[in-house]
Protein backbone atom coordinates (compact mmCIF):
# COMPACT_ATOMS: atom_id res chain seq x y z
CA UNK A 1 0.00 0.00 0.00
CA UNK A 2 1.51 3.89 -1.06
CA UNK A 3 2.70 6.34 1.45
CA UNK A 4 0.34 9.13 0.57
CA UNK A 5 2.30 11.17 3.22
CA UNK A 6 5.63 11.01 1.39
CA UNK A 7 4.30 13.46 -1.32
CA UNK A 8 4.27 16.26 1.60
CA UNK A 9 7.52 15.79 1.99
CA UNK A 10 8.09 16.91 -2.06
CA UNK A 11 8.90 20.82 -1.93
CA UNK A 12 7.07 21.33 -4.77
CA UNK A 13 3.71 19.85 -3.45
CA UNK A 14 0.84 22.22 -2.57
CA UNK A 15 0.15 20.26 0.26
CA UNK A 16 3.26 20.88 1.76
CA UNK A 17 2.47 24.69 1.49
CA UNK A 18 -1.12 23.97 3.27
CA UNK A 19 0.42 21.95 6.17
CA UNK A 20 3.50 24.89 6.50
CA UNK A 21 0.55 27.37 7.34
CA UNK A 22 -1.63 25.27 9.58
CA UNK A 23 1.43 24.15 11.38
CA UNK A 24 3.76 27.62 11.77
CA UNK A 25 3.90 29.63 14.82
CA UNK A 26 0.07 30.57 15.19
CA UNK A 27 -1.66 28.60 12.43
CA UNK A 28 -3.41 25.79 15.14
CA UNK A 29 -3.77 28.38 17.56
CA UNK A 30 -5.81 30.51 15.26
CA UNK A 31 -7.78 27.73 13.79
CA UNK A 32 -8.76 26.58 17.23
CA UNK A 33 -9.84 30.07 18.26
CA UNK A 34 -12.09 29.65 15.55
CA UNK A 35 -13.45 26.65 16.07
CA UNK A 36 -17.02 27.50 18.29
CA UNK A 37 -17.92 29.99 16.05
CA UNK A 38 -17.02 33.48 14.11
CA UNK A 39 -15.48 35.93 16.25
CA UNK A 40 -14.03 39.62 15.75
CA UNK A 41 -10.15 40.19 15.75
CA UNK A 42 -9.82 41.34 19.06
CA UNK A 43 -11.80 38.43 20.29
CA UNK A 44 -9.05 36.26 18.76
CA UNK A 45 -6.30 38.09 19.92
CA UNK A 46 -7.92 37.96 23.00
CA UNK A 47 -7.80 33.84 23.22
CA UNK A 48 -4.53 33.47 22.22
CA UNK A 49 -2.04 34.59 24.58
CA UNK A 50 1.42 36.35 23.14
CA UNK A 51 0.20 36.04 19.65
CA UNK A 52 0.48 40.20 18.46
CA UNK A 53 -1.56 42.28 16.16
CA UNK A 54 0.80 41.62 12.87
CA UNK A 55 1.07 38.21 13.28
CA UNK A 56 -2.51 37.25 14.02
CA UNK A 57 -3.09 39.89 10.69
CA UNK A 58 -1.08 37.61 9.14
CA UNK A 59 -1.65 34.52 10.20
CA UNK A 60 -5.62 35.09 9.10
CA UNK A 61 -4.96 36.60 6.06
CA UNK A 62 -3.38 33.76 5.24
CA UNK A 63 -6.15 31.24 6.25
CA UNK A 64 -8.46 33.47 4.40
CA UNK A 65 -6.35 32.76 0.54
CA UNK A 66 -6.24 29.29 1.80
CA UNK A 67 -9.68 28.70 2.12
CA UNK A 68 -9.58 28.16 5.68
CA UNK A 69 -11.06 31.25 7.01
CA UNK A 70 -13.52 33.47 5.58
CA UNK A 71 -13.31 37.19 6.27
CA UNK A 72 -16.65 38.92 6.04
CA UNK A 73 -16.78 42.85 6.49
CA UNK A 74 -19.71 44.33 8.24
CA UNK A 75 -20.70 47.53 7.09
CA UNK A 76 -21.28 49.52 10.68
CA UNK A 77 -19.41 53.21 11.22
CA UNK A 78 -16.49 52.32 11.69
CA UNK A 79 -16.68 48.99 9.74
CA UNK A 80 -16.73 45.55 11.72
CA UNK A 81 -14.79 42.67 10.70
CA UNK A 82 -15.71 38.83 11.36
CA UNK A 83 -13.46 35.91 11.33
CA UNK A 84 -14.92 32.34 10.65
CA UNK A 85 -14.16 28.80 9.73
CA UNK A 86 -15.21 27.80 6.27
CA UNK A 87 -16.29 24.22 5.62
CA UNK A 88 -12.70 23.36 4.97
CA UNK A 89 -11.57 25.20 7.78
CA UNK A 90 -13.94 22.86 10.14
CA UNK A 91 -12.89 19.73 8.64
CA UNK A 92 -9.14 20.85 9.11
CA UNK A 93 -10.34 21.63 13.50
CA UNK A 94 -12.00 18.29 13.30
CA UNK A 95 -9.07 16.33 12.02
CA UNK A 96 -6.85 18.08 14.57
CA UNK A 97 -8.63 17.14 17.51
CA UNK A 98 -7.29 14.04 17.83
CA UNK A 99 -3.72 15.43 17.90
CA UNK A 100 -4.66 18.20 20.39
CA UNK A 101 -5.97 15.71 22.82
CA UNK A 102 -2.55 13.70 22.62
CA UNK A 103 -0.51 16.85 23.27
CA UNK A 104 -2.79 17.37 25.79
CA UNK A 105 -2.64 13.98 27.74
CA UNK A 106 1.83 14.12 26.70
CA UNK A 107 2.03 17.15 28.92
CA UNK A 108 -0.25 15.67 31.79
CA UNK A 109 1.61 12.60 31.54
CA UNK A 110 -0.91 10.56 31.18
CA UNK A 111 -0.19 9.17 27.21
CA UNK A 112 0.70 5.90 26.81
Amino acid sequence: MPDDSKELLRRDCAGRTLLDHITGKWGIQVLTSLKNGPLRFHQVRALIDGVSDKMLTQTLRTFADDGLVERTVIPTSPPSVVYQLTNLGVEATRELDPFLRWVRRSVAGDAG
